[in-house]
């Protein structure tokens, strides 16, 4: 009895962030166009601001300089044909890489993987529409939730102590499921076919990844959370780990695998 406070304590400043960026998210994606580019462009952007300050927090200069130039490199790229701007990608990781004093690589690969996210979250919702988008995001949001309270209520085994200490089997394992579920209402409901259980089921294991990788990024730098810019969940990068993990996972499948994605 006396745990159940540490165990909920936070859900609370949790839930009242969440709905708030949901909100934003929401009014974006229902929007789409130039409205919904320029908030994944702002996302991205913080996102390289928040690695540039983790891999060294003593160049807040530098860092606000790879920001605006993220900006401005995806905001350049939205051409959307896989060609040139992936070259312009390279600008960021490079520059960074370079002006930083330390954790070069970890930037350059983290900035790289973040700048192709919202490239490609901007390329599903202008090329395959709201209802795909919708399937994407809804996925990893099940998979949060369900692993979140899953984890908190039966606790259990680790899934990969070493990386990431609060992540359990049970947790994980209940998102597998949420995801399953969400993806067979999704089959019933439109014509994409009971195949889309599996693929939002993998989905759902690539957000999970993108949460691992995120949680060995900070365990590598020596850092609790990417920052502090939302109560209750710690940075835009600690809040939308998962989404780059699953979108990354999509491009792989769509661009280089040549996989059709869900018809819906």
């Amino acid at each position: 009895m006396t745990t159940e406070p540490g165990k909920w304590g936070d859900l609370s400043v949790r839930v009242a962030s969440g709905v708030v960026m949901a909100a934003i998210g929401l009014i974006g994606i229902l929007l789409g166009g130039v409205w919904f580019e320029m908030l994944v462009v702002f996302v991205t952007a913080v996102l390289v601001w928040e690695l540039a300050m983790v891999a060294a927090p003593d160049r807040a200069t530098t860092a606000m300089l790879l920001t605006v130039l993220s900006a401005s490199v995806l905001s350049g790229a939205l051409l959307r044909g896989l060609g040139w701007e992936l070259l312009l990608f390279g600008l960021v990781p490079i520059l960074g890489a370079i002006a930083l004093p330390r954790n070069k690589l970890v930037f350059l690969i983290f900035s790289l993987y973040v700048q192709l996210a919202g490239w490609g979250l901007i390329h599903f919702r202008a090329d395959n529409g709201l209802l795909w988008l919708s399937w994407l995001l809804a996925v990893v949001i099940v998979t949060d939730l369900a692993g979140y309270f899953a984890g908190r209520k039966f606790g259990g085994p680790k899934f990969w102590p070493a990386v990431s200490p609060k992540k359990t089997w049970s947790g994980t394992v209940a998102g597998w499921v949420g995801a399953a579920v969400l993806g067979l209402g999704f089959a019933i409901g439109t014509k994409a076919g009971l195949s889309l259980i599996v693929l939002s089921v993998a989905v759902s294991f690539a957000s999970q990844m993108g949460d691992i990788a995120e949680s060995a990024l900070k365990r590598y730098v020596g850092v609790k959370d990417s920052s502090a810019l939302i109560p209750g969940h710690g940075g835009v990068f600690d809040r939308f780990d998962a989404v780059l993990g699953a979108t990354v996972f999509m491009l792989f499948l769509i661009f280089v695998l040549g996989l059709p994605g869900p018809q819906f």
